[in-house]
């Protein structure tokens, strides 16, 4: 009985546990490192013209906005959601029968006028509601990684804070439209196509607020 328990217990710690693997497999998959302008191509045949477009050139119109790989662009966070679901029911149902025995015959001495007779009720009353809302303020600068035919760009970047109780990281990617991007090179982050958001931390704060491998264990094998 002892082995079985021991066995059980490093069964669930090598499940529960997050392994190694997986942590750089999604760290692979998360790539937030920052995008550095590429150096300018050289020129092999001029096209004849007075003018040469370089590598990174702007018209003056776009003003200092973000356009080539590797600009760097300011996304606000302004995110604010909020979701309600309520649900009420009330169901009644009430039925009688009765019957009235004969009043001659055998069966008249068999049964009472009160011996025949039935009656029920039911009912059921349910009710149930659900909330759930959040917000993210602040500000985070990313780089454009990647430029497409139409003009939108693609953006990633991560803010690294290292607090004296732990670390937080502010992760976000996504597509932005150039239209979009203010002449400060700003852009709001619900104008953000495709937007990734992430808010994560570790430290031993992260980890208070956590369960540990058994409690979790526990929880999914109980009943209640």
């Amino acid at each position: 009985m002892r082995n079985m328990i021991s066995i059980l217990l490093v069964t669930s710690a090598l499940a529960f546990a997050p392994p190694a693997l997986a942590r750089k497999k999604d760290k692979i998959q998360a790539d937030y490192t920052p995008t550095y302008s590429m150096p300018a191509p050289e020129t092999a045949t001029p096209n004849g013209s007075i003018f040469q477009a370089s590598y990174g050139y702007a018209p003056l119109t776009s003003g200092a906005r973000a356009a080539q790989v590797g600009d760097i662009i300011t996304i606000q966070l302004v995110e604010a959601t909020q979701a309600s679901k309520s649900t009420a029911a009330n169901t009644a149902r009430d039925g009688s029968i009765g019957l009235t025995p004969p009043t001659t015959g055998l069966f008249s001495k068999l049964f009472s006028s009160s011996d025949v007779g039935a009656s029920g009720t039911q009912g059921f009353k349910g009710t149930g509601a659900a909330s759930q809302s959040n917000s993210l303020n602040g500000e985070i600068t990313v780089t454009v990684a990647q430029v497409f035919a139409n003009g939108t760009m693609l953006v990633k970047g991560e803010k690294a804070l290292t607090l004296n109780r732990g670390d937080e990281f502010v992760q976000i990617s996504g597509l932005v439209r150039q239209a979009d991007v203010s002449p400060d090179n700003k852009v709001l982050s619900t104008r953000v196509a495709d937007a990734r958001i992430k808010y994560t931390g570790k430290g031993e704060i992260a980890r208070s607020s956590r369960q540990g491998w058994l409690q979790r264990f526990f929880s999914m094998i109980s009943p209640f």
